[in-house]
């Protein structure tokens, strides 16, 4: 495939690392304002690094948006000259909907709407993806991309929002969880990279298993607490502190604020 990733910046980074780590590109350029910084990767031979996005879009059959939503639609307006009937256009930008690309571009163009995470430089985003009606004959190939990143599911746009804040604000919402572990880790008298590797190490079994198994949370949950055992203490501990519900409500806030932003 040949594909352009328009924007490389922390999302377009990780997604190039997972398109080059699984070759499944003959030719990937990446685009940016000033490109000293990801001169990393003029160590792949089919990388081109440029900020000439012109010169992308000429070159790519797929073309994977990931600039700041207040600079597509001038993009957008730059690069229609250019698009041709082999194109496909995907969009990792939130907020920006299939309805308003298509009134810059035109409804004959094949959009697809993407949310990935950063999860996607190893292989192991959660992504989904909303097309438009064109688009749909692209799905497929879609797909091929960003399996090759983790899992890809195919949603209605208007639940995209909500999966934004799932898949990839939820990275940090983890990723929050992990540190809060390895703190108490630490309080119990680990070392600080003990208990990295040990909260690390847990949060992936804990997945794993879940993916693996099919089970409900819970199921696995019973499994390891035992009637008047230290499980059950901390976890009833945990939730007379809230932990589940703010939980809840951070994922709630994230939602509301993301609408906001909604065009």
């Amino acid at each position: 495939m040949k594909v352009a990733i328009i924007g490389a910046g922390s999302l377009g980074q990780s997604i190039a690392k997972g398109l080059l780590k699984n070759k499944v590109v003959k030719s990937l350029y990446l685009t940016k304002r000033n490109t000293s910084s990801i001169t990393k990767f003029n160590e792949f031979s089919e990388v081109i690094l440029t900020s000439n996005n012109e010169e992308a879009v000429k070159n790519s059959d797929i073309l994977i948006f990931a600039v700041q939503p207040r600079h597509l639609e001038n993009l957008l307006k730059n690069i229609k000259p250019l698009l041709n009937d082999n194109h496909v256009l995907i969009s990792v930008i939130t907020g920006f909907s299939i309805a308003k690309i298509e009134s810059i571009v035109g409804l004959h163009a094949y959009i697809i709407r993407s949310m990935p995470n950063t999860a996607a430089s190893v292989g192991q985003s959660m992504t989904c993806l909303s097309p438009n009606v064109k688009g749909k004959e692209k799905v497929a190939l879609a797909k091929t991309i960003f399996n090759s990143l983790g899992v890809s599911m195919v949603i209605p746009e208007e639940q995209l929002q909500a999966a934004t804040v799932i898949c990839a604000s939820g990275i940090a919402f983890w990723m929050r969880l992990i540190r809060a572990t390895t703190q108490g880790a630490i309080q119990l008298g680990f070392e600080a990279h003990e208990a990295h590797e040990l909260a690390m190490q847990t949060c992936f079994g804990a997945a794993t298993l879940l993916k693996e198994s099919g089970n409900h949370p819970e199921a696995e949950i019973d499994r390891v607490t035992t009637p008047g055992g230290c499980t059950i203490e901390g976890l009833n501990e945990m939730e007379h502190q809230g932990l589940s519900s703010s939980l809840i409500k951070g994922i709630n806030k994230s939602f509301d604020k993301i609408n906001q932003i909604k065009n």
